[in-house]
């Protein structure tokens, strides 16, 4: 290979997989997908250049379980020379550091044209490219530089809907953090990298070895430092390496990573440095001058920086407003609400709801979750009018949104709803529980349904149902701990996440057979993930939560005493989050006490009684 492969991009039909997905199954590659493993656990990042159906692509990557290992998958039925083009363009990489897969010869040329260095290759040859790509790149196996891509991918998605670049920049809180003197040394193997191997923002191209850099360190002429950057999409950690020499006054070294490309953060600590000289050496793909210094970055110092990260800044929201917390979750949950209010929290909430045909929807799935940020509207709105358990709003959520400071989140879907896979397309949609609704006698359910006034639910649907799905059963511990890191991913990294656990007895009145089991296995796979991610936190219901009183009809409805006792709990885990303490209100406390107490059918007119 002439040059390192930082990318590979990969066609789909014949080519990453065996067959053509639009005209029928396609055959899963074993030799493909461990490349994809292998090398990503390199540092080798990979995309998709493919002329497919969007929906249909994805849900095949994602049923095979590499789905999260690409990053801007450009899945249409346009020409490939432009699309990838335009793709190394958003990646911020050079056309040489990229080889494409295609097995059609006219694709691999047309791809060329455009892109006249990029590295082309028929799939016949991998064999041969194989262990040359398992080679390359870097032990990675924290996967840290493909988390890289999906910020820089998230950053780009939310750049699109602004008109305004600088607005964007604004909104993007971009916070940058210089390190000096001893506080560069444990950084050594890193900024040695960045400085041999960093071409578009380097704008000195002065290679070094680690003993050259050591000894100017050590250099009493010589001020070196790093540039580390955070914003509302993540932390892109040490992005940039400067030394300056003392006694004229002139950059030695000044060099960033193309991660931080469009953000100014070049300029802005050229600027900081009080623009000292600098003769640029070679191509950069921005121009530096003496004038200018953004004003959409903001200095954080080392004490500062966990705290811009990871913790509340103040107990308010940005707008200067209560904390504003969105509680997702089931329905039960909205016991929580008057209790969390009187911590004088801005409580939002989305719960399940009575859709269009009667029928109670669930809406936190991650699964489902995944499908309303992933699946193409036009599939959406088909799955939804053809599957009336879902109905117009089931792909509608807040999560996207940031309207919240604070995310709680019960995840207990997951540990009770079937996934029932359609056969066309391999999209799984959550629906149920504790029970296979493909195997179920129709006239008795639909008996059933009728009895709850279901509409649409008829034993025509029940039947078109079994044979256009199957059920794939509950959710994995490990596909619901992807799911749960692919969220975490989604929510801005400053918004804390306080996950919900679930409770483990035994309610002998419940027909969930098997119930405990589930929540135990589910609830060690939540706390791994916990463990794991950034900025996520266990409400534990187990603490009190324990014996068959403290339940009502399943496992997951609590008596009404018990939502107080964990809305403190959260309130507790976000005064701890946020490192000070929530106003409270002892009228409103007591209040929403009695609140609980009153029967919901007059609860309505009794709250207007006592505001």
């Amino acid at each position: 290979m002439p040059e390192p492969v930082k990318v590979v991009i990969w066609d789909l039909d014949d080519t990453f997989w065996r067959g053509t997905l639009s005209e029928g199954a396609v055959e899963a590659l074993e030799e493909n997908l461990a490349l994809v493993r292998d090398t990503a656990a390199r540092g080798i990042v990979h995309t998709i250049v493919s002329k497919n159906d969007f929906a249909a692509a994805e849900a095949k990557l994602t049923e095979l379980g590499i789905r999260d290992l690409f990053v801007f998958p450009q899945i249409s039925w346009q020409p490939k020379g432009p699309i990838i083009k335009n793709l190394l363009e958003k990646m911020q990489l050079r056309a040489p550091n990229a080889l494409f897969l295609d097995d059609n010869p006219i694709n691999r040329a047309e791809a060329q044209f455009y892109n006249p260095a990029l590295q082309i290759a028929d799939p016949a040859d991998l064999p041969q490219l194989a262990p040359l790509l398992r080679a390359s790149g870097k032990p990675d196996p924290s996967f840290s530089r493909l988390e890289q891509y999906k910020l820089l991918e998230r950053q780009q998605q939310a750049r699109a809907t602004y008109q305004d670049n600088l607005a964007f920049l604004r909104d993007s809180n971009v916070r940058i953090q210089f390190r000096e003197g001893a506080a560069v040394l444990p950084d050594l193997g890193r900024i040695e990298e960045l400085i041999n191997r960093s071409n578009q923002l380097n704008f000195t191209k002065q290679r070094v070895t680690k003993d050259e850099l050591q000894a100017s360190f050590a250099d009493a002429n010589r001020r070196w430092g790093t540039v580390r950057v955070h914003d509302r999409f993540g932390d892109y950690g040490l992005v940039g390496v400067y030394c300056l020499n003392l006694t004229d006054n002139r950059l030695e070294q000044l060099v960033f990573s193309c991660r931080i490309l469009h953000l100014g953060v070049e300029q802005f600590t050229y600027a900081w440095l009080g623009f000292p000289q600098l003769e640029v050496q070679g191509e950069v793909a921005t121009e530096l001058n003496q004038t200018e210094q953004p004003n959409w970055i903001t200095v954080v110092t080392a004490e500062t920086v966990v705290a811009e990260i990871n913790s509340a800044p103040v107990a308010t929201s940005q707008s200067g407003s209560h904390l504003r917390v969105l509680l997702k979750g089931g329905c039960d949950l909205g016991q929580l609400t008057p209790f969390l209010q009187a911590f004088q929290l801005d409580v939002q909430e989305e719960f399940n709801y009575v859709n269009e045909n009667q029928i109670p929807v669930h809406v936190e799935h991650t699964a489902l979750l995944r499908l309303s940020r992933e699946l193409a509207v036009a599939e959406q709105q088909r799955l939804a009018h053809s599957l009336p358990f879902l109905g117009e709003e089931a792909f509608q959520t807040k999560l996207w949104s940031t309207d919240f400071d604070a995310l709680v989140y019960s995840p207990l879907m997951d540990y009770t709803q079937e996934l029932y896979q359609e056969k066309s397309t391999g999209i799984s949609v959550p629906f149920g529980g504790y029970q296979d609704l493909t195997k179920v006698d129709p006239a008795a359910q639909v008996a059933k349904y009728a009895q709850r006034r279901f509409r649409g639910m008829d034993e025509a649907f029940l039947r078109r149902f079994r044979e256009e799905f199957h059920c794939v059963g509950q959710i994995t511990p490990a596909e619901f701990k992807a799911n749960l890191h692919w969220l975490r991913a989604q929510v801005p990294a400053a918004v804390p996440i306080f996950l919900l656990n679930g409770a483990e007895i035994e309610v002998p009145t419940s027909n969930e057979t098997g119930a405990k089991q589930r929540h135990i296995l589910l609830n060690q796979a939540l706390a791994e993930f916990v463990a794991e991610a950034e900025n996520c936190f266990l409400i534990d219901v187990r603490d009190f939560v324990q014996t068959p009183a403290d339940v009502t009809n399943n496992l997951r409805h609590y008596q009404r005493a018990h939502y107080r006792t964990l809305a403190q709990g959260v309130a507790t885990a976000i005064e701890a989050w946020q490192g000070q303490q929530l106003g409270h209100s002892v009228w409103a406390d007591w209040r929403a006490r009695l609140a609980s107490r009153v029967p919901s059918k007059v609860r309505g007119a009794w709250e207007k009684l006592v505001k």
